[in-house]
């Protein structure tokens, strides 16, 4: 108690209760006042082009260390700090990091349109570039980013449709599709007769046309048979049979062009000696046994039955003699 009489009734310290909103501070909009490079990469043509982009949107960050930010930003303020305070100095440096952060993000090889499906990832990219001034100094950190629109210079857009134009009019058939066309248009604008010049003058500007487009039309043709596949190999029928003429897809029993016969593939035996089956030769293939001889074929003279034994088998009736 002698204590507080020592210090003029007061307390030997500065005592204050401070109240930090901890929540998500959403609704902060932003946008680029200059433009900013990207690389950008088309997926028709192949090419990374650098883009001038302008994008607007919102973003929301949080305190993540009150301490560090009573330290370095709301310390000397007695009642009351409000974000408005601070808006204007975050926005301009989120402006600032957005290139580098863009940087990151072209690494990915996306084009700049798809740039609003990757926001998570920009979000992390402008928080790896921001750490150093809003985590580590002031305690604040960025939790999402939204990208409402994004516009790339009319002049680059304009170099990425003529080099997808000129891919696409690379192509025989779409070559030639296109100068047909412009046939057809100028005839339908010769038979309007406007202008009062006549068809005759018409159709002399469309031949002058024809004629310095014919080059074109014989070169984008000549591609375009250059490039056509060719055709297939036809496969031989099932069954059929290569001659030894060299005739090939027979399937009859004789050769279309020298009439020889079909060859008779030569039936399997299987060795008695060693029970090898699927030989074809004289011998067996394992054990070198000869081939067992096959009983000739007879017919019976009583009933005309063809016999392999020594009595019919029809009647009974003996093998004749020989």
């Amino acid at each position: 108690m002698k204590e507080r009489f020592a210090f003029g009734g007061d307390t030997g310290k500065d005592q204050r209760v401070y109240y930090v909103n901890l929540k998500e501070i959403i609704g902060n909009k932003y946008g680029t006042p200059s433009e900013v490079p990207f690389k950008s990469y088309d997926d028709t043509t192949g090419l990374a082009l650098l883009m001038r982009l302008r994008c607007f949107g919102e973003y929301s960050y949080r305190i993540v260390n009150p301490i560090l930010f009573y330290t370095n930003v709301a310390g000397n303020d007695v009642d009351v700090y409000e974000r408005s305070r601070l808006d204007s100095q975050l926005k301009s440096e989120l402006l600032t990091a957005l290139q580098p952060a863009f940087a990151r993000i072209s690494a990915l090889h996306i084009d700049y349109s798809q740039l609003p499906g990757h926001t998570p990832e920009l979000a992390q990219a402008l928080n790896e570039v921001l750490s150093p001034k809003w985590r580590d100094l002031r305690g604040i950190e960025i939790v999402s980013i939204g990208i409402n629109s994004v516009k790339a210079n009319e002049e680059d857009e304009e170099k990425i449709q003529k080099a997808q134009m000129g891919l696409t009019m690379s192509r025989p058939d779409i070559g030639l599709g296109t100068l047909v066309d412009a046939t057809a248009d100028s005839m339908r604008t010769a038979a309007a007769n406007e202008g009062g010049m006549g068809a005759a003058m018409g159709y002399m500007g469309m031949n002058m046309a024809n004629q310095a487009g014919a080059g074109l039309a014989q070169e984008l043709a000549a591609r375009q048979a250059a490039q056509a596949p060719s055709p297939m190999p036809q496969a031989a029928p099932a069954g059929s049979w290569t001659c030894a003429c060299g005739q090939a897809g027979n399937t009859g029993n004789f050769c279309t062009a020298c009439g020889r016969p079909k060859p008779q593939a030569a039936a399997a035996w299987t060795c008695p000696k060693c029970g090898q089956a699927g030989n074809t030769g004289n011998f067996c293939s394992n054990c070198g046994a000869p081939r067992p001889q096959v009983p000739a074929n007879w017919t019976c003279p009583s009933c005309r039955t063809v016999n392999t034994g020594n009595f019919c088998m029809n009647c009974g009736a003996k093998k004749p003699e020989r």
